[in-house]
């Protein structure tokens, strides 16, 4: 392996050598080529993860991928952690040929408590989705464990306990809301709104889907149950950094050093009397339990035998003091804690967009254990956080300013008008931006931050703030000079407040310190005021990292953002200011702004007007839009059929007419039981072994207990080979009478099997059954006279629920992509440019055909509820969008529109297949068809299509056509179940 390049990070250069070759040969595993070097080290199950989410067939049925930051940090965490199997950060190092690149001072640290684990901090800038790359690993911890669990093997490298540490409230929500799902109107979470149940397709291959759910519903404690309660069979914990933070504070501890720390807590005084008497608050009862219960939580996690711990804002956990290196905070003490006594089974992986210390004059202390790198740079250019766009004063002509707070004459301090000019400024920007989004959504409001020097300053600037005109609810103060003028009590709505920012209008304006310095972070900030004059580049990188977060998502808006980043790239100033984070200029951050603008990640704003939403327009519904809507109906539940058997002469069925018994005992042998004595107790066990039979049984009840069950799983599918009988079938033949069919069984056995009476029981005779000629009569004769037997009556009907079109009730598109209609609910319709040619032509026919009395494009983002389940061609579940929605005199229509040479491609074909099975079933249904019309899908070729509109035809009679067509395709596509997934519902 190469040496890292000068300037890198060595973990991240070394992984990515690796990471590259990993991925080569997963696309040639997913080519149907054998795995390669590296894929073949890592286990089946996370081999199996890796094809999941990464291989290309896997990524192309499902809408939502992992993006290049997040498979840089799962990829490269995987290499280190099963590749070279170190037990720490130096046999890391060590295992990729970097420690005689290091210098002394560097190795020596690694023999720091803190290293003596596996250990990785992946850096991602904030906004660029790394719950999901936790999310990611936690799942990659658990399927390994759980399956060498299943294999009776102990991997001392994956578990299945987790401690999820958050840096603050609003983030340790926004992890409730991943996992256990988001809140509704009354309070309570909607468990099917959970990052691993809504993106499930994403993580987890469909076999892992229902234990992981239940792995997580079963274990997840929050903060607040940690070491209190039960769980299940692991453990996945959720708390803020407070928790590791404060347990390790004692009244009487004052030990500098971890191990006098952990002596001190031995000690047994401070076992008896947790809490020292105290002349204030005295031994008040609740102070006491309050007290003596606040270290459980730690206790009970560092008496796990395993653990893993995601650290999120992972800087907390280290300080640069002055004249020292970098030492260990509580936050990190309590992870020695935690980590002493496991060794290798303690890992810890640390987030952060800063993952470093800042020495003063530019120089940076990265931490030694990035194995990812995916920063602010890299994430502006991927276009996966919103935009810089830096607004400055002109400076021609102007006075300087001052940019700090003043005194005045009395000593009172006051803004300086520098301060003054640049919150204008920012109220300015904020106001224009309010107006242009409103067109779009007024339900999304953009927001001003501004972040202060101190606690005095933003008090100063609440009150500057109520004296421009703003309404005391649009302006929230946020820092730690509120919360102890306001007290507990008080303080609990602010930040309610705070954490549903997103949500509503107000309020506009936050007013903050350091206390959203860093693990907050929201959509809908646009506009950040920097006060705070700090030349620590963690300190900007924090702050601009406030506003990130993407306020807009969907296609349209992608585009949007690709021309803004392209016109950035440039040096031009941006189209629009959709996602696009402007910053009013600071002098004390000129450092940080010069260092984006050489990369190309910022421009500055002028005075040109530039609309806020660039070309974008939202189209509506018309006026008397009903008359145009579609009703969409959704298979909520099959229809069912009650299967019912009628009774049957089992002496009329034919006998064995193969050898003869005496010949089938001759073939089965004699003296092939064996008994195990063990010769210290006496104890005698054993079991049958009987050679040369189909299946194995200790007698006559057992097998014909297997008997009875091998003959329902022929009905439902193939029967196993050699001796293995399935324990259980997801749809069994026969779920209930299957006491009815062994007793028939029974009877058969003893009394036609043979064509004479035989007693299974008499000199272990039932052993002549398990010869694979009798066993294979048994269930052939058996199974069809169940099939002859079957009496299928009308059960419980398929239940619907419709959906309407018009419950979207808006359309945001580019100006220059529409088309002005009259028979849709829209008053225009969307045009994408790459299918403009052949939809067009089929919205300027059925405008003009009288026949056709309504129809709809499709939005695939926005109308979910008319995707359609299909089969692909490698055999993968995925859905598709059709084109248009059409209802005619005759029938209401599903639509696709293919060019010539794309109708014959193996997926087209099934989707059409699906489609027109789906009608099919629906017809069925009253329901269903509201207006009466019953259901066809259509796939319309360009030529035919082209070539009747040339001759005049009407276009229902060119749809009714093509909605005859049924394509003949390999698997089942017609009995493809189609109930909508439940976010679709």
């Amino acid at each position: 392996m190469t040496a890292p390049a000068a300037g890198t990070l060595p973990l991240v250069a070394a992984l990515g050598e690796l990471a590259a070759r990993l991925e080569t040969e997963l696309a040639r595993h997913d080519a149907g080529g054998p795995p390669g070097e590296l894929l073949a080290r890592f286990t089946p199950t996370s081999a199996g993860l890796l094809r999941w989410w990464f291989g290309e067939s896997a990524c192309a049925t499902r809408p939502v991928r992992f993006h290049a930051g997040q498979r840089q940090a799962i990829l490269h965490t995987l290499i280190a952690h099963e590749l070279f199997d170190a037990a720490d950060l130096g046999g890391l190092h060590a295992g990729l040929g970097l420690l005689d690149a290091l210098d002394p001072a560097q190795r020596a640290g690694f023999d720091k408590p803190r290293h003596r684990h596996p250990k990785y901090c992946l850096k991602m800038a904030t906004g660029t989705g790394k719950t999901w790359v936790l999310q990611a690993l936690l799942v990659w911890q658990w399927a390994n464990h759980r399956a060498a669990c299943a294999a009776g093997r102990d991997d001392p490298r994956f578990t299945r306990r987790f401690l999820v540490v958050a840096p603050g409230l609003i983030v340790y929500e926004r992890l409730l809301d991943a996992f256990l799902g988001r809140r509704g109107g009354d309070g309570e979470r909607d468990p099917d709104s959970a990052d691993l149940v809504r993106h499930a397709e994403l993580f987890v291959p469909p076999e892992l889907r229902a234990p992981l759910r239940q792995f997580v519903l079963a274990n997840l404690c929050e903060k607040h149950e940690i070491g209190r309660k039960c769980t299940g069979n692991g453990l996945l914990a959720l708390t803020n950094w407070h928790l590791l933070a404060e347990t390790t504070e004692r009244p009487d501890d004052k030990a500098a050093d971890l191990d006098d720390a952990l002596a001190a807590e031995e000690h047994g005084a401070y076992r008896v009397l947790p809490l020292a008497p105290g002349r204030g608050a005295g031994n008040e009862l609740e102070r006491l339990d309050r007290r003596h219960g606040r270290d459980d939580p730690l206790a009970a996690l560092a008496a796990l035998p395993d653990l893993l711990v995601f650290n999120d804002e992972a800087h907390h956990v280290h300080a640069l003091r002055a004249g020292e290196d970098d030492s260990e905070v509580e936050w990190q003490k309590s992870l020695l804690r935690l980590a002493r006594d496991k060794g290798r089974r303690f890992i810890q992986v640390d987030f952060s967009a800063t993952p470093y210390n800042d020495l003063g004059n530019g120089r940076k202390a990265y931490f030694p254990h990035i194995v990812a790198d995916f920063d602010l740079r890299a994430a502006l250019g991927a276009g996966l956080v919103k935009s810089l766009v830096l607004d400055r004063r002109k400076d021609i002509a102007a006075l300087p300013l001052d940019f700090l707070a003043e005194h005045d004459a009395d000593g009172r301090l006051r803004l300086s008008e520098g301060q003054r000019l640049m919150i204008r400024a920012g109220l300015g920007k904020r106001e224009r931006l309010e107006r242009d989004f409103a067109v779009l959504d007024p339900r999304r409001t953009p927001k001003l931050l501004v972040v202060c020097e101190d606690t005095a300053v933003a008090a100063l600037v609440e009150a500057f703030l109520l004296e421009e005109g703003l309404p005391a609810d649009d302006v929230l103060r946020i820092d730690s000079g509120r919360r102890a003028e306001l007290g507990e009590r008080e303080w609990a709505p602010l930040r309610r407040r705070l954490s549903s920012l997103d949500a509503g209008p107000q309020p506009r304006v936050l007013v903050s310190v350091l206390m959203l310095r860093e693990g907050f972070d929201a959509e809908t900030i646009c506009v950040i005021v920097p006060l705070r004059a700090s030349r620590a580049a963690i300190l900007v990188e924090q702050t601009v990292g406030r506003g990130l977060r993407l306020m807009w998502r969907g296609e349209v808006y992608e585009a949007l953002r690709r021309e803004n980043r392209e016109r950035i790239d440039h040096g031009e100033e941006p189209s629009s200011l959709i996602d696009i984070l402007s910053i009013i200029e600071h002098p004390a951050f000129a450092r940080f702004y010069d260092e984006l603008r050489d990369a190309g990640l910022l421009v500055h704003g002028s005075d040109a007007p530039v609309a806020g939403t660039g070309d974008l327009i939202t189209i509506g519904l018309r006026d008397g839009y009903e008359r145009y809507d579609f009703s969409v109906p959704v298979l909520v539940e099959e229809a069912e059929e009650r299967l019912e058997h009628a009774d049957f002469d089992e002496g009329a069925l034919p006998p064995f007419s193969g050898p003869s018994r005496e010949a089938l005992a001759e073939l089965l042998g004699r003296g092939d039981t064996f008994t195990s004595l063990d010769l210290q107790s006496a104890t005698l066990f054993g079991d049958y072994r009987v050679d040369g039979a189909v299946l194995q049984a200790g007698g006559y009840n057992e097998l014909l207990s297997r008997l009875t069950r091998r003959i329902a799983q022929a009905l439902s599918q193939p029967l196993a080979g050699g001796t293995r009988v399935a324990p259980r079938q997801p749809r069994p033949y026969l779920q209930t009478r299957g006491a009815w069919l062994a007793q028939r069984l029974d009877r058969y056995i003893r009394g036609r099997l043979f064509g004479a009476p035989f007693d299974p029981l008499a000199d272990d005779g039932w052993r002549l059954l398990l010869v694979r000629p009798v066993h294979e009569h048994l269930v052939r004769v058996f199974a069809l006279a169940l099939v002859c037997a079957e009496r299928r009556r009308p059960g419980q009907p398929a239940r619907v629920q419709t959906r309407s079109l018009s419950e979207v009730a808006q359309l945001t598109v580019r100006a220059g992509e529409v088309l002005a209609v009259r028979k849709c609910l829209y008053t225009h319709l969307p045009l994408p440019g790459r299918h403009t040619g052949l939809e067009r032509a089929f919205i300027e026919w059925a405008e003009c055909d009288t026949g056709i009395r309504a129809y709809c494009r499709i939005s695939e983002q926005r109308h979910p509820f008319v995707h359609l389940p299909y089969l692909r061609e490698d055999g993968r579940p995925a859905r598709y969008s059709p084109d248009f929605l059409v209802r005619g005199e005759r029938a209401t229509y599903l639509v696709e529109t293919k060019a010539e040479n794309q109708l014959n491609h193996p997926d087209v074909r099934r989707k059409a297949a699906a489609a027109g099975a789906w009608c099919a079933r629906l017809d069925a249904v009253p329901e269903a068809r509201p207006d009466g019309l019953p259901w066809r899908y259509a796939l319309v070729g360009e030529a035919l299509f082209h070539d009747w509109r040339r001759r005049g035809a009407r276009l229902e009679d060119l749809l009714a056509l093509a909605s005859l067509y049924r394509p003949a395709v390999a698997g089942d596509q017609g009995r493809l179940r189609l109930e909508a997934p439940r976010d679709m519902i």
